[in-house]
């Protein structure tokens, strides 16, 4: 007997059915790489405009409205028909297609993330055999279900993508454009075999005390007597178990162990500890001993909880994420990173993953309007995954061949991830419940016990019956109903209890960033602020076009896609910054301000992870971490893979050690009858982060500097930090700063700068200004004594200066450089050394708020 085998299909052509603008009539062209969608070749084939530039994404609108078809031959051998089976395996099709074999229709699929395998013995022939994809519109049946299912409400996109399963993102969301992908978008197989494995179902249990348990359940594709063998091979590849020869008993087989506390190694996300890989192999034979099919996985053993206790002196519960009995602070949101998905190779996983743990991240939110990843993402991810169910921004229906295809989904999605140590969390939908209570559908969040599909908000069905029952059968991970959810029967703006998505920076009130302390959650989920992408990439959309050079133009109106961006953006820079409209400097000041929007509010959140059992912050997922085509949105990086400023400001919240300050201004009347008899002062508080597991004896230095003189102050003292937890340093006024009496009373331009030190070696560093800052008049120039020396090595930059600066964003006329930091505030006797890879001695541009450029 021969072992399975299988065969890669990617020799395929495509045509537009019909003809027109895509292919004429009975024109069928060669694909260039498999598999693939419709945009990507004609894109390649230079057929239609590159919809990532200029206006061009409305020139593509019809191929999504088209119907399209792929070919190809399949030679089949003698030898093939040898094996007992032949199936033909199809991971993924997008995503009404209909699919013949020799012209005999075999499967018909709607659901883009549901593979199938479709046994095809009986309709091949040895020679020449015809596979055949008929792909209908998305967007065209999705409105024709819709007509018949009723119509929904929902954020974002068309309303009919809530009757179709396929990427949500692709109708248009407020940061991606609209692009309805169609073709076979993951690969197709034909597979050869007598008998196979059809699912290792692998689970472990590490218990409080960290002692490990492992069982397999193995399922065979035939009945007939074999042996099946199981080994676990440690990441050096030594092995550390084995079962030879284990009956097969009706299709079925279980293995199980357990080890003490110790004897296997631990998996913790990034900056926790390592990443070990055990490598699981099982091997089918028959009684004669020959292998018939082998299947290898990788998995790894970690305690992962979802805590949710009382607080010590708060009101509500925690949530948060605890590894190995180690309680963790997280986050970052991820979308799909490109439009057209079959672009992204492993090594474009490989470097965005990177970047992400470069920027300090151990917690990235794969978002519920997109896509699950593929195998590679999960396998190249360190730190911890917060997985969505795909449901975004809608109210979902729930008739039972929409919630059919959904169980399957879930089933086979959970199968393929839940072995993958990063995913520690299953949430149901995004912003669904959200959605169900602006629009005050029935939600009885008391109700534990109905079915929900006869009320106006039936995917509640989805969410607390279908999908927990799937993930509790199929694995060990914890499920949370949606995103934002608080639970315990309260709506999910609860900021005491669940998850919270926090807008009202930006959306909402669109209060100021200086209140994110105020705006906190058990957990924020998603929170956010928008900056332009690099300049370059700004030059990539318009496209050359110096007419569209300018911030309100139609091409970079195109390329931002939130409502009432413009208003928004301007609402927060007039508030806080002098700027002018040419191009370059409002690109340099939105990022600013996003930098320090996103910085204030991991700094004041890490202050509210203040030690067990007062977790009252306990993760901030930035919204968001990448983008899916070259735009203006909230991410930190841009499609480019171009980090922003706020990546680094970001970064720098996220170190192990970082030092946090506020200054608030503290009003005191003379007494309770007048208002003009008072005082005004400058109070200062100062606190600490350790993210480590020991305290941190160090010493905390402080810097006072005026602005507008040479006047300065200096104190120091020895602190602890404790922990995994921050530390309260230093309450008091503002050195330097005086009393004011009256409102006429201009405060001084003091600066503060605290650093956390051990011996010469700089932990934490972070320099208080008062804002807003478009009241600073900012010294000239010519008289700050900002320095930019070059090493050596033609890439160490060391910046220092006589006054403190503020942002400074470095650059080169050339391609973009990798800086190791960016949004600089920089202070007198404080040298700040910059690694830019790729410098290669050319000259340097900077830029800073107050470069008299505003």
């Amino acid at each position: 007997m021969n072992a399975a085998a299988s065969r890669s299909i990617t020799d395929w052509s495509f045509t537009q059915i019909g003809g027109g603008e895509g292919t004429k009539d009975g024109e069928w062209l060669q694909v260039s790489s498999f598999p693939t969608t419709v945009h990507v070749e004609l894109l390649k084939m230079k057929r239609i405009p590159d919809p990532f530039v200029g206006l061009h994404e409305w020139d593509v609108q019809w191929i999504g409205e088209k119907e399209w078809a792929f070919r190809t031959i399949l030679n089949i051998t003698e030898k093939d028909f040898a094996s007992a089976n032949v199936d033909l395996v199809f991971d993924g099709l997008d995503t009404f297609a209909s699919v013949k074999l020799n012209g005999a229709v075999i499967l018909q699929t709607d659901n883009q993330f549901v593979g199938h395998r479709v046994p095809v013995k009986d309709k091949l022939q040895v020679g020449i055999n015809e596979l055949h994809l008929h792909f209908e519109s998305a967007f065209l049946k999705g409105r024709d279900i819709e007509k018949a299912h009723g119509k929904y409400e929902l954020w974002n996109g068309d309303s009919s993508r809530l009757h179709v399963r396929k990427a949500q993102y692709n109708y248009g969301w407020d940061w991606g454009p609209v692009l309805m992908t169609i073709g076979p978008w993951k690969p197709i197989a034909l597979e050869f075999y007598q008998h196979r494995i059809i699912e290792l179902d692998i689970r472990s249990e590490v218990s409080e005390s960290l002692d490990v348990k492992l069982w397999g359940a193995f399922t065979f594709s035939e009945q007939t007597a074999g042996y099946v063998s199981f080994s676990l091979n440690r990441p050096d590849g030594s092995l550390e178990v084995a079962v030879n020869k284990l009956p097969v008993n009706g299709g079925h087989a279980k293995v199980d162990f357990e080890w003490r506390a110790g004897q296997l190694d631990l998996w913790y996300p990034v900056g926790y500890g390592a990443q070990p890989l055990y490598t699981v192999e099982v091997e089918l034979t028959d009684r004669h001993g020959n292998v018939l099919d082998k299947q290898t996985d990788k998995i790894a053993f970690r305690r992962a909880l979802v805590v949710q206790d009382k607080l010590i002196d708060q009101e509500g519960l925690t949530f948060l994420f605890e590894i190995n009995n180690v309680r963790i602070f997280c986050g970052s949101n991820w979308i799909p990173a490109d439009s057209f998905l079959t672009t992204m190779t492993p090594e474009r996983y490989r470097a965005w993953l990177q970047l992400l743990v470069d920027g300090n991240q151990n917690m990235v939110r794969v978002w519920g309007g997109g896509i699950y990843e593929p195998d590679e993402f999960y396998q190249t991810c360190d730190v911890l995954v917060w997985q969505d169910f795909m449901f975004g921004c809608g109210q979902y229906p729930a008739y039972d061949s929409f919630v059919g295809s959904v169980r399957e989904e879930a089933t086979q999605n959970v199968k393929r991830i839940r072995n993958h140590p990063s995913v520690v969390i299953f949430a149901g939908n995004n912003e669904d419940y959200q959605i169900a209570e602006s629009l005050k559908l029935e939600l009885d969040y008391s109700d534990e016990h109905s079915d929900f599909r006869k009320t106006n908000f039936p995917a509640r069905h989805i969410y607390e019956r279908v999908l927990p029952a799937v993930v509790q059968e199929h694995s060990t991970i914890y499920y949370h109903r949606g995103s934002p959810y608080s639970g315990q029967g309260q709506p999910t703006t609860d900021q005491t209890l669940g998850d919270l998505h926090q807008w009202n920076v930006w959306h909402g009130s669109q209060e100021s960033w200086h209140n994110w302390d105020r705006l906190s959650g058990r957990f924020v989920s998603e929170f956010g602020m928008q900056g332009y992408p690099n300049v370059r990439t700004v030059d990539h959309w318009i496209g050359g076009s110096k007419a569209e050079r300018f911030p309100q133009s139609r091409m970079n109106t195109n390329h931002n896609k939130a409502d009432g961006f413009e208003r928004r953006l301007e609402l927060y820079l007039m508030e806080n910054f002098k700027h002018t409209f040419d191009m370059d400097s409002y690109v340099f000041h939105t990022q600013v301000m996003q930098a320090e929007t996103l910085a204030a509010a991991y700094r004041l959140w890490r202050r509210n992870w203040r030690g067990k059992g007062r977790e009252y912050t306990a993760g901030a997922l930035v919204w968001q971490f990448n983008d899916c085509w070259p735009v203006t949105s909230w991410a930190i990086v841009d499609y480019f893979l171009r980090p922003k400023p706020a990546y680094y400001t970001v970064a720098r919240e996220l170190r192990p050690f970082t030092v946090g300050m506020t200054r608030q201004d503290k009003q005191t009347f003379a007494n309770d009858r007048s208002a003009a008899d008072f005082i005004i002062e400058a109070v200062l508080e100062i606190w600490g982060t350790n993210s480590t597991l020991v305290d941190k004896p160090a010493t905390l230095e402080v810097t006072f500097f005026d602005l507008e003189s040479d006047w300065m102050d200096k104190w120091q003292k020895e602190v602890v930090l404790a922990a995994n937890s921050s530390t309260e340093l230093y309450k008091g006024h503002v050195t330097g700063q005086p009393i004011r009496k009256k409102r006429s009373d201009v405060p001084k331009v003091i600066i503060i700068s605290a650093r956390i030190v051990d011996g010469q070696t700089v932990l934490a560093r972070y320099s208080n200004w008062p804002e807003p800052f478009k009241f600073i008049n900012f010294p000239p120039v010519a008289d700050l004594g900002l320095k930019v020396d070059v090493g050596p090595d033609g890439e160490t930059i060391t910046l220092s200066t006589k006054k403190p600066i503020k942002g400074i964003v470095l650059d080169v006329d050339e391609e973009h450089i990798r800086f190791s930091d960016q949004a600089i505030d920089l202070v007198p006797g404080d040298p700040q050394i910059i690694k830019a890879v790729g410098l290669g001695g050319r000259p340097i541009k900077i830029r800073f708020v107050g470069d008299g450029t505003a």
